[in-house]
């Protein structure tokens, strides 16, 4: 069973900055795309950002480019969200999840199977 253990999140002030980390195993970096998202009360699942299965791609929503960052450290087995400048609108819980879907799908959280616990993050004076 493919598990994807998220770490990060909290309280920060606007204009700050978090990172979250999306912990899985060799094999599922190997193997799938790895994309954030995020869901306030109320809204639907919101797309943020995805890196390729080689590292060699990464997408971002429209609503965080040029803020958030998404990388992976391949030795960690891990994928990191960088969020800076972050702003009130940007709270919500975040996932991580794993895809094999094509490139066109990425945005689309369906053909995501596989979930992490999802963590708060909090962007309030």
């Amino acid at each position: 069973q493919l598990q994807l253990v998220e770490s990060g999140g909290g309280l920060v002030q606007p204009g700050g900055s978090l990172r979250l980390s999306c912990a899985a195993s060799a094999e599922t970096l190997e193997n799938y795309v790895i994309g954030w998202f995020r869901q306030a009360p109320g809204k639907e699942r919101e797309f943020v950002a995805a890196i390729t299965k080689t590292g060699s791609n990464s997408y971002y929503g429209d609503s965080v480019k040029g803020r958030f960052t998404i990388s992976r450290d391949t030795a960690k087995y891990t994928v990191y969200l960088q969020m800076d400048n972050l702003k009130p609108e940007d709270s919500a819980a975040y996932y991580c999840g794993a895809t094999l879907t094509n490139i066109a799908s990425i945005p689309n959280w369906k053909t995501y199977a596989y979930w992490s616990q999802g963590t708060q993050v909090t962007v309030s004076s």
